[in-house]
């Protein structure tokens, strides 16, 4: 598939940690308007993106470093893979499947309006290999950190999301064309308040 590289994300912001954690709130009314190949960047950076310069650890903890989430993308331009190492998206369809996406989550059509959503994925067993079932829960966790600091991320910028559990596993499998081993766990629709 075809791989396009995202803009360097940038390592200092205007807006503080502390304010965008008093301003988030969940939004599910989006205004018609794209977001910026440089905000998905910077989203997706402060998702899973890689914050040591040896490429060993990412913006949110792991057990045993051992990363076990996947994070996908739809946009009106496609869907994407992120792939953490060398920051670039990889092209895995490129159809317009939000009104699908919204669909398999039982009609939520703001998920639809969103100008972006983010599906973050488990390969549960990159971790219960190691640990066991708690690596099922710790995985779980790593999923919440992920998000919380796309949703920061997100404030900080300018946009809005909210996390969406509600939604048929099996579906968004099929709509993604994802790998067996890898489970749809969150979805995160992103966009500018209406």
């Amino acid at each position: 598939m075809k791989e396009q590289a995202l803009p360097k994300p940038k390592l200092k912001g205007a807006v503080s940690v502390e304010e965008s954690i008093y301003k988030r709130r969940s939004v599910r009314n989006y205004a018609s308007k794209t977001v910026s190949l440089e905000d998905v960047s910077q989203i997706l950076w402060a998702c899973q993106g890689i914050t040591d310069p040896r490429g060993r650890f990412r913006a949110a903890p792991s057990p045993g470093a051992l990363y076990p989430l996947e994070v996908y993308i739809v946009k009106d331009d496609g869907v994407f893979h992120y792939m953490p190492t060398g920051h670039k998206l990889e092209a895995i369809s490129d159809k317009n499947l939000k009104a699908e996406l919204a669909a398999a989550a039982w009609g939520q059509v703001f998920i639809q309006d969103a100008g972006l959503d983010i599906i973050i994925c488990a390969v549960y067993d990159r971790v219960t290999a190691k640990y066991g079932k708690n690596g099922i829960r710790w995985t779980d966790m790593e999923a919440g950190h992920a998000a919380q600091n796309v949703f920061l991320q997100a404030e900080a910028l300018g946009l809005s999301g909210v996390p969406v559990g509600a939604f048929d596993e099996n579906a968004v499998s099929r709509l993604l064309n994802l790998p067996r081993e890898s489970k749809p766990i969150y979805i995160l629709p992103i966009g500018y308040k209406r």
